[in-house]
């Protein structure tokens, strides 16, 4: 663990006890799992097309249906945030997770502009589809990675953990 999680803990208890007693908590819980498996079907669909040109429609449409779920998810991450840290974005704990945020953001919104315009090609859709759907991977990462690191600072600040003993 890097000394910079040691000196700033994810959590303090304030905010974690907050943070557990939050509805807010279950329903990030219950969808950032539906939004990977929306992006894993959609993605699966846009490479399909991609690779052989096949169900175009359902291709582009995944694409809506998984934007609108990140919306719902990021609305949603801005009041569980406001709750358990006192603002809506950008709280310490997770400013860079929110930064990156706001790329996938940007590029699904664009996505979605393109769409309802027709601004780009099909194709030029599911590529812009794909730069989103990458930078929504590296975000997911990010927070993957900073709610294992909180996972284990929790485990080594425990009174019963051997990492607290040392």
């Amino acid at each position: 663990m890097s000394t910079t999680a040691v000196q700033h803990p994810l959590y303090t208890p304030e905010q974690k006890q907050r943070r557990d007693a939050s509805a807010w908590t279950l329903v990030q819980g219950v969808l950032a799992p539906l939004q990977f498996l929306v992006f894993l079907v959609s993605l699966g669909l846009v490479l399909r097309c991609l690779t052989t040109g096949a169900d175009e429609s359902a291709a582009l449409l995944s694409v809506v249906v998984k934007t609108l779920v990140l919306y719902t998810i990021m609305v949603t991450g801005c009041i569980w945030e406001k709750v358990v840290f006192g603002q809506y974005l950008f709280a310490r704990a997770f400013f860079w997770e929110d930064v990156f945020s706001m790329l996938v953001l940007a590029l699904h919104t664009a996505y979605l502009c393109a769409w309802w315009t027709a601004a780009l090609s099909p194709t030029q859709q599911l590529w812009l589809a794909v730069a989103a759907y990458a930078s929504y991977c590296i975000n997911a990462t990010q927070f993957i990675l900073k709610l294992r690191a909180a996972r284990l600072q929790a485990a080594a600040m425990a009174p019963s953990s051997p990492a607290a003993a040392v």
